[in-house]
């Protein structure tokens, strides 16, 4: 499987393999492992190496990323990205990234990132709604404890 981050115009930004672990009746669970050099980022480290639980759904605005630790397998947090729902074929995945994510520690806290670069994009006003209602959605489920895993 290929996933295609795409900007919110739709032009790939970045591609990477992944497998399947789980096909869902709304999306795809794709295991994939972190190939870029470390990047700090402030309120976590991802390290070449690290293992991303990825669920994407064809009916969201919203992916979410389990992040463990490749060294030890620890659990780091959940990166969510407010994008439009994926288009999912048996090869691919093509997901419209729309800036705008939020972190959650396995503590629960969250943050939520890019809120300027989020700003600047030309979205339409019911865009902008879904990825608020995702937002929300988001942190109704990590309150509960109830993010993919």
């Amino acid at each position: 499987m290929v996933v295609y981050k795409l900007d919110e115009h739709g032009r790939t930004v970045w591609q990477y393999a992944a497998a399947v672990l789980a096909w869902l009746e709304n999306g795809v669970w794709l295991e994939a492992f972190f190939g870029r050099d470390d990047m700090e980022l402030g309120y976590t480290l991802f390290r070449r190496g690290d293992r991303f639980v990825e669920t994407f759904y064809a009916d969201r605005w919203y992916n979410v990323f389990a992040v463990y630790a490749g060294a030890d397998g620890r659990l780091k947090g959940w990166y969510c990205n407010i994008c439009r729902p994926a288009v999912i074929t048996e090869t691919a995945v093509y997901c419209e990234d729309l800036a705008l994510d939020v972190w959650v520690t396995p503590t629960g806290e969250s943050r939520i990132l890019d809120e300027t670069e989020f700003a600047a994009l030309d979205l339409s006003d019911e865009e902008r709604e879904q990825a608020r209602t995702a937002v929300a959605a988001i942190l109704d489920l990590a309150g509960k404890g109830e993010l993919p895993r």
